[in-house]
């Protein structure tokens, strides 16, 4: 019976190390059936949809490959010609996220977004509360230009040296607690003959301990040295400096009782107190929120947006409602109302409702604490050094990539693309590719400059350029790129197939409910799924159901696809919910509890906040309130 049971247990791990590869032939081979018993071009592209779904969520492959099974699939059913698929992996999106690597590269290798981030932390404080507000507003404003996951990279470092420099200087001011105390009990209960007679008495003892000491290190030295010869000298010498340090005399440091059980109680906690283990989670969660939030105001600020706005606009070419400017007038506030709700979440989560006393900015307050982590914010800010040459170059393409985007056709007035003659051929990648090109081309050195005022990256050659190639491909991702291409390739099977009316014609039951319904049931389900998948794959998935869903029940597709797009990203539950989760994660600080307990807060605060833009600010912005004239050509093609 035993060997039968280890034989079953060992058959068990064996399938269970080789999961993956069992639901990459298995889940392929069960769907099978499908489109071999309904031969048409909906039950062949379900089959493919399903197949690559299935794949995406589950991870059984990396989802780089997972989105390349469109690209044979497809030809092979006889949905789309090789060709066709192979136009939707390369849109011009790919090249608006080419054009911000090279901004983002550079901005990286001049050490820019350090310093801004510093910066903004001075401005903050040092207070609990205000440093934690700091550090979400530097962290929001690069991921709005940077990814979500580089932005959590770089902050967390400098999120942890300040934390690891409170949780020192706590130590520190326990001790002198204790020896204050100490002190004050000594002078209340002994008088000053008796506490000189026991402080004598208590010499004496310790020289007694330190001669024994030694002689019990003399006498192990001696045990070692008749031992291995590997590492005698090692051991011998750290022995001898044990016995000069001795030397059977008083040490000039005196003896601290409390300092033994303040290291015991070091050992089983790595924090001086249950509040500075407070500061330092909801310090390390905010970061990945601020990151989550930021993402949210530009369509370059995370993947998702990316791929909301290309298949928005390759389903409906004639809408010419989404570019960077309305996506951004319609975020910010969004933004804004969560960092500010979300920040009082997590204080009144882990630093109570005590606002005054975590956020107050007078000096008089702050404790040596505070003040210590100040000293130790503007000892990495002064390591920057002044402001180089390289660094104003990028924040002047910084900027003016920004003000490029925004006044192409800003709506309200004519845009600088109304200059050129011929319309539509310009668009927010056009921009972007080109200042990314123009930072290969500019020297790093300041022209006409006899002294280097900056730190070559191991290249003396003094027209190097702002950035070169090997720091675009370090950033460049390329496996989001073909995630999103797989997206593409989806959605335009799909359309072609037809998939995507029938499935509208299957949602037509819920014709009854309002918009505002519709909008949060699909924020929910899409908020509750990416909590397990990832945000791309689960978004991919979802718009193309949610579009036909609009079109049938004669609801601006906007009205559920940008609430959608948005709630996406709310997936901060757990480590494995996005990047940033996992980043903040391996630091140590939070526990997956923590993150349950505060993700909950912040994904309703987020569902929330989404449904109140798209149900005021929003519908002038994109006039909601009707059908549009772009949605109505769409569906009247898709039903004949």
């Amino acid at each position: 019976m035993r060997l039968e049971a280890a034989a079953r247990m060992d058959l068990i791990r064996k399938l269970w190390r080789a999961r993956k590869l069992i639901l990459v032939v298995f889940i392929p081979l069960s769907l099978l059936p499908l489109p071999l018993i309904h031969p048409t071009s909906e039950a062949c592209c379900a089959y493919v949809l399903m197949v690559t779904a299935v794949y995406w969520v589950s991870e059984a492959v990396p989802l780089g490959a997972a989105a390349l099974v469109p690209a044979f699939l497809y030809p092979l059913f006889g949905v789309l010609k090789s060709s066709e698929v192979a136009a939707e992996y390369c849109k011009d999106t790919t090249l608006l996220l080419m054009g911000v690597i090279c901004l983002a590269a550079s901005i990286e290798k001049w050490n820019l977004h350090k310093r801004i981030a510093l910066r903004m932390v001075m401005i903050a404080g040092a207070k609990p509360g205000m440093l934690v507000l700091g550090f979400m507003c530097c962290t929001v404003f690069l991921s709005m230009w940077l990814s979500n996951t580089s932005t959590t990279a770089m902050v967390m470092p400098i999120a942890e040296a300040v934390l690891q420099q409170l949780i020192c200087t706590g130590l520190a001011d326990s001790h002198e607690d204790s020896e204050t105390a100490e002190a004050h009990e000594d002078d209340a209960s002994l008088s000053e003959k008796e506490g000189n007679l026991d402080k004598n008495q208590l010499e004496l003892l310790y020289r007694n301990d330190i001669n024994d000491c030694t002689r019990q290190e003399l006498s192990m030295l001696s045990e070692e040295q008749t031992g291995a010869a590997n590492g005698l000298g090692l051991m011998s010498n750290s022995n001898q400096d044990i016995v000069k340090h001795t030397n059977g005399h008083l040490p000039q440091i005196a003896i601290e009782i409390p300092n033994v059980k303040r290291v015991k109680a070091r050992r089983d906690s790595q924090y001086p107190t249950k509040r500075d283990h407070m500061i330092c989670k909801c310090l390390s969660l905010s970061i990945t929120y601020a990151a989550t939030i930021g993402g949210l105001i530009t369509i370059t600020g995370t993947s998702t947006n990316l791929i909301f706005a290309e298949q928005f606009n390759t389903r409906y070419p004639d809408a010419k409602v989404i570019n960077f400017g309305t996506w951004f007038i319609f975020s910010f506030p969004i933004a804004i109302i969560m960092l500010v709700l979300t920040w009082l979440w997590l204080h009144c989560l882990f630093l109570g409702c005590n606002f005054r006393e975590t956020c107050s900015l007078s000096k008089k307050r702050k404790t040596r604490r505070e003040v210590m982590s100040e000293k130790r914010i503007h000892e990495e800010y002064e390591k920057l050094g002044p402001i180089s040459y390289p660094e104003v170059v990028t924040g002047v393409f910084f900027i003016l990539m920004t003000l490029l985007w925004f006044t192409r056709e800003p709506g309200f007035v004519p845009g600088w693309t109304s200059l050129f003659e011929k319309k539509g051929y310009r668009t927010d990648a056009t921009v972007s590719v080109l200042l990314g090109f123009l930072l290969f081309l500019i020297p790093a050195r300041r022209p006409f400059s006899s002294s280097s005022s900056y730190k070559y990256s191991g290249d003396d050659d003094p027209l190097a350029p702002m950035i070169t190639w090997k720091d675009f491909q370090r950033l460049m991702p390329w496996e989001i790129v073909i995630l999103v291409g797989g997206g593409y390739a989806l959605a335009a099977g799909c359309k072609v197939s037809g998939l995507s009316v029938w499935i509208g014609r299957q949602l037509e039951p819920m014709s009854g409910l309002p918009p505002w319904a519709v909008t949060l049931l699909a924020c929910l389900l899409v908020s509750a799924v990416t909590e397990f998948a990832s945000n791309p794959a689960t978004l991919t998935v979802f718009l193309p159901i949610l579009s036909a869903l609009s079109e049938t029940l004669q609801i601006n597709p906007l009205h559920t696809l940008i609430p959608s797009t948005m709630c996406v990203s709310f997936g901060v539950m757990l480590p494995v919910g996005n990047p940033p989760n996992a980043i903040v994660f391996s630091y140590g600080h939070v526990q997956i509890s923590d993150m349950v307990k505060a993700g909950f807060g912040v994904n309703l605060i987020g569902v929330a906040v989404v449904m109140l833009a798209i149900s005021t600010w929003g519908v002038p912005l994109f006039n909601l309130t009707e059908f549009p004239v772009w949605a109505v050509g769409r569906n009247i093609t898709g039903i004949l």
